[in-house]
């Protein structure tokens, strides 16, 4: 297994997508990048800890590339726009890839690279090394499934899961 963790905007929009692609085992929201230990949503939402909402992704390598996880991730969130996505604006919402390890510091770098030439705007997404990934609280977890007729799920996540199904189709789990 190998271990992805990615800032896009809302950590409720990003977990739906990736537990949605085949090869990926578990996907948990969470924080990064902060200096606070243990942060809370309330925390991390007042935009003072340094922390962004991101998705810890375990996927099977064999059966899903990092190279592929990261061309979904650009594919499904805007990386032009600093610390918004939509309506979610501040610094918990950047767009980040939180490194691992060198291999996949320079796959980050590469996939950046390529993922520019679709874009008239500079990308911002950061690169940076993973610090200490503090989960969410539990009722953050599995959110859209839980939720799906919450006002956000429907109006948001309704519509940029059934884009990302319709783009991604190949990626898709079968089960």
């Amino acid at each position: 297994m190998e271990c992805a963790i990615l800032g896009g905007g809302c950590f409720w929009c990003l977990e739906p997508v990736f537990r949605a692609l085949a090869g990926v085992r578990d996907v948990q929201p969470g924080y990064c990048g902060g200096e606070t230990p243990s942060p809370s949503y309330r925390q991390v939402c007042a935009g003072d800890t340094g922390h962004v909402e991101v998705v810890q992704v375990l996927f099977d390598p064999g059966q899903l590339s990092y190279r592929t996880l990261l061309d979904v991730f650009f594919g499904i969130h805007d990386p032009t726009t600093p610390d918004r996505q939509g309506n979610d604006v501040g610094p918990q919402y950047a767009s980040v890839i939180f490194y691992q390890d060198s291999r996949q510091h320079q796959v980050a770098q590469d996939t950046l690279a390529q993922a520019q030439t679709y874009f008239d705007a500079p990308i911002c997404t950061r690169i940076q090394a993973a610090g200490v990934f503090w989960p969410a609280e539990a009722d953050h977890q599995d959110y859209y499934r839980r939720n799906p007729d919450q006002g956000y799920c429907r109006l948001v996540i309704s519509p940029k899961m059934a884009k990302f199904r319709q783009r991604y189709a190949r990626l898709l789990r079968l089960d």
